[in-house]
This record gives structure tokens, sequence and C-alpha cells, in this order.
């Protein structure tokens, strides 16, 4: 499914969640700055070059985010709730590399695609 897609689509929460994820591998020192920063430009390129196409989320999809946590039967983060709520909205396929996050999307009917293991 990855390889069929035309432009894979990021939300810019993904991008928020890449330099989290960036910004803590540096402060536990498994990261250097010069690399962090390195690997922060090199990604900006690719949203630049469009190698990403990006997707808004909305208050409807802030909703059905809230309303797949409400279930209490999952163990979902927010900014993974949102992410299923985006695909399940706009009939998108998921692509993780998140086993549990798959498995989340699984339960809840949506499309996705375990990648990278």
């Amino acid at each position: 499914m990855y390889e069929e897609a035309d432009v894979p689509e990021i939300s810019a929460l993904v991008e928020l969640e890449f330099f989290a994820a960036v910004s803590l591998r540096v402060r536990i020192g498994d990261l250097g700055r010069e690399e962090a920063e390195e690997v922060s430009t090199l990604f900006d390129s690719h949203l630049q070059d469009g190698l990403y196409g990006r997707r808004s989320l909305d208050a409807g999809h802030y909703r059905l985010a809230r309303d797949y946590v409400a279930r209490f039967d999952l163990p979902l983060k927010s900014p993974d709730a949102l992410h299923l709520a985006l695909c399940a909205a706009e009939d998108l396929t998921l692509l993780t590399a998140d086993r549990q996050l798959a498995r989340n999307a699984e339960a809840l009917g949506v499309r996705a695609e375990l990648v990278g293991r």
C-alpha cells in the first residue's frame, strides 16, 4: 500500500511529533545537536520538495478522536486517536511502525499498514 501511494500525507501533528522525538533524542544524549539539525533540515527539505503531502485536522477529527478515547477499552494516546480519526473520516490508510497503533486501528475498523518492521 505504501509503495502504491502517490504521495504519502502527514498532518501538522506528525511534524510536531517528529521534532519532539528528535528533541528527546538530543536531550537523552542519543543524538548530537549537529545530527539533529541535519535530520531536521532533511525532513524540512522533504516537505518542501513535496515528498509528503499535508492533511489538516479539523474539529470533526478531534470529536471522533475523543469518542475513540472515551470508549475506555483501547490504549490510545491522543495523537494516535487523532490520526486514526483522520484516517477513518477521510477513508485513508494509516501507515505506522507501531504495532499497538495498528492493533487499535484494527479494533476501530480503520485501515492500517504496519511498515518498517
